[in-house]
């Protein structure tokens, strides 16, 4: 396993993370036993994953890691976690709420501290309130000890710019220590600004989503690249209709879900790519892939300049 330092937490962390969000919410929406999960968990930390993340609002993905880490020396891992500042399409910025979020995350997690605790997608236009009344709970528990570092993840479903990271960065660079953003083949838009910002001020990276949704989906894929084509994103003759990716597979890449992990691997800036399995063999293959987490030149090049000036959900 690769690592990479995460900014100016000087934290080493895995260049896979095990993410417990996305469709799987593991194992919780394939039916998975704790004994499966424990040992998915475990699987993970055998292949040298350190940072697992979760969430508030992933169900029971909290007190279900909990569990899972149990017996686990906490010096050999690293949590993060995220709370909410909305319910449903309403934002609400209670810093009591907040407070007893990080509470509950604390013991449904078996632990005295988080790692990093994340701000979980607020909107560009909510960027203010969050930083007046919301972030001066956070650093109150940083001192503390009950939470390590500071993050922001982006609403990317709402907002593919994923501004809110960019104003972070641009206005507020010193009191965020960790962005989480989506970069992949589909979604490059973050390395036109947020990358070179985060890299500037030395905040660290994690990369969700990277590979999800469509790109693993050759029907939505193939659905995706003719709607772009269609509007005029990418030009009619730049992709086959059919598997219009697979002239990534090629060499040691076996297939587009690899080629999409060593892409979204491959700035220096991100330090982790999350994968969201409840697959012992996808994970397996996945920490694989990043032994070399890069394309060739050529295959990189072509992805930026078919990809690089989207700015969709994707």
């Amino acid at each position: 396993m690769i690592y990479r330092r995460l900014g100016r937490t000087d934290l080493n962390v895995s260049l896979l993370s095990l993410g417990t969000g996305g469709a799987r919410r593991l194992g919780q929406a394939t039916g998975m036993t704790l004994i499966d999960q424990q040992a998915l968990v475990h699987h993970a930390i055998d292949l040298g994953v350190n940072l697992i993340d979760t969430a508030e609002q992933y169900g029971e993905s909290e007190s279900i890691l909990g569990r899972c880490l149990h017996g686990i020396p906490r010096n050999q891992y690293f949590l993060s976690t995220k709370w909410s500042p909305r319910i449903g399409e309403e934002f609400f910025p209670d810093p009591i709420a907040l407070q007893a979020s990080v509470e509950r995350s604390l013991k449904r997690l078996g632990t005295d501290y988080i790692d990093i605790m994340f701000f979980h997608g607020p909107r560009a236009a909510e960027y203010g309130a969050v930083v007046d009344q919301l972030y001066p709970v956070l650093d109150t528990l940083r001192k503390a000890g009950k939470v390590r570092f500071v993050g922001l993840s982006t609403p990317f479903v709402y907002d593919p710019a994923q501004e809110v990271a960019r104003i972070a960065l641009t206005e507020d660079p010193a009191i965020w220590d960790v962005v989480m953003l989506k970069y992949g083949i589909l979604n490059q838009h973050a390395a036109n600004h947020i990358l070179t910002l985060a890299d500037r001020h030395d905040v660290g990276v994690m990369n969700m989503a990277a590979v999800r949704i469509k790109l693993p989906n050759p029907v939505l894929l193939e659905a995706l690249i003719r709607g772009w084509k269609k509007s005029g994103l990418i030009p009619r003759d730049a992709l086959p209709d059919k598997n219009p990716l697979d002239w990534l597979i090629q060499g040691d890449v076996k297939s587009v879900i690899e080629a999409g992990y060593r892409f979204a691997a491959e700035p220096p800036g991100i330090a982790t790519v999350l994968t969201g399995t409840s697959s012992m063999e996808h994970l397996t293959a996945n920490a694989r892939c990043l032994e070399n987490p890069k394309l060739t030149i050529a295959h990189s090049s072509r992805l930026k300049a078919l990809f690089g000036s989207i700015v969709e959900y994707a």
